[in-house]
């Protein structure tokens, strides 16, 4: 008598994914995420092994009734086992090997993979040079379509803001006090330029993403970019600090007041001195989010579109009617960016 086990062995699994469903429509996106996994990714000139998080997705035909989810699963083991394990690659490119092999293996039009990893640098205090640890995020995304591969890098860092508007309160009120006291127009001004003036703080995350059409070969480092981010704000925080970094880091961050809308400017700013001759086609992205102290809501302010429209808009002040959305950059043959 056959074991049951030997019986159930013998039974051929009928592939439901692959039958019709009884509502025939494609479906924009269908996918896993949260998966978690230890990769090796080369960033700052060094190689290191991360956590990430991956995010998969590929479209699906009206004639299917689902993907093959499991499948996932053993794209991404085998990506990272055949390419990450042999060489240490960026995140957006482990995102487009992982992204062709989705396409591939699920039979769509196009997939998206996007990888968030912790990234670990080493900076050093502004006063004690004292060496500390920080944590970013290095985010790579890639999408896999007939036309070939688009990648996105971008980075995730936190800083200090400090308020422009409640400081000019402040001044105001601390100038009509020293008036009152007696102190001459010439005097107070000196105050002011020696002793910045009180404003409430925020802790800031800022965002930057930088994606480029086929065959672009400029030069994206992430560092490149967590420099662009942190300069946007008023001031860079540090996990470990004396006393004097603690005096440098609030006395700057008092000097360069920014509005959440000053930060993405900034960031705008910072890529066009950093990629002056980055492609017109290529996709900009900068959010800025605000943690408020004094209010129990948060602020966040973004920019997306194609360099080209944005480098305008920063040459001239004129308003770009149309910012072209990241969903539209992925999705947009070339030609029709140009």
């Amino acid at each position: 008598m056959a074991h049951p086990e030997d019986r159930l062995a013998s039974v051929v699994t009928p592939d439901v994914q692959a039958r019709e469903p009884s509502t025939r429509a494609s479906l924009s996106r269908v996918g896993v995420t949260g998966v978690e996994k230890i990769i090796r990714i080369s960033a700052a000139g060094t190689e290191q092994l991360y956590h990430a998080a991956l995010e998969c997705y590929v479209d699906l035909n009206p004639r299917q009734a689902g993907v093959h989810m499991s499948r996932f699963e053993e794209i991404v083991n085998e990506a990272i086992d055949a390419v990450v394990i042999g060489e240490a690659l960026k995140a957006e490119t482990l995102a487009a090997h992982i992204a062709a092999r989705v396409r591939e293996r699920q039979r769509g039009l196009r997939a998206e993979v996007t990888i968030r990893a912790r990234y670990p640098e080493h900076k050093t205090t502004p006063v004690s040079g004292i060496t500390t640890q920080e944590l970013y995020t290095l985010i790579g995304t890639a999408v896999a379509s007939e036309r070939g591969i688009r990648r996105l890098v971008g980075v995730e860092a936190q800083g200090m803001t400090a308020c422009p508007c409640a400081q000019e309160l402040v001044a105001g009120a601390a100038r009509e006090r020293l008036v009152e006291q007696g102190f001459t127009e010439d005097e107070i001004e000196r105050v002011f330029d020696a002793v910045p003036v009180a404003t409430h703080n925020q802790r800031g995350i800022g965002r930057l993403s930088i994606g480029c059409p086929e065959g672009c070969d400029a030069e994206l480092r992430a560092e490149t970019l967590l420099r662009i981010v942190e300069d946007s704000m008023s001031s860079e925080i540090f996990e470990l600090m004396k006393r004097p970094d603690e005096l440098a880091v609030v006395e700057k961050a008092h000097r360069r007041p920014r509005f959440v809308e000053d930060c993405v400017r900034e960031m705008l700013r910072g890529v066009a001195a950093a990629y002056p001759d980055l492609e017109p086609s290529a996709f900009v992205h900068a959010r800025q989010e605000n943690l408020e102290t004094i209010h129990q809501h948060n602020v966040v302010a973004e920019r997306y579109g194609l360099f080209g429209e944005i480098r305008a808009e920063l040459d001239s002040g004129r308003h770009s009617r149309h910012h072209v959305t990241m969903r539209e950059w992925l999705e947009s043959p070339a030609q029709d960016l140009e």
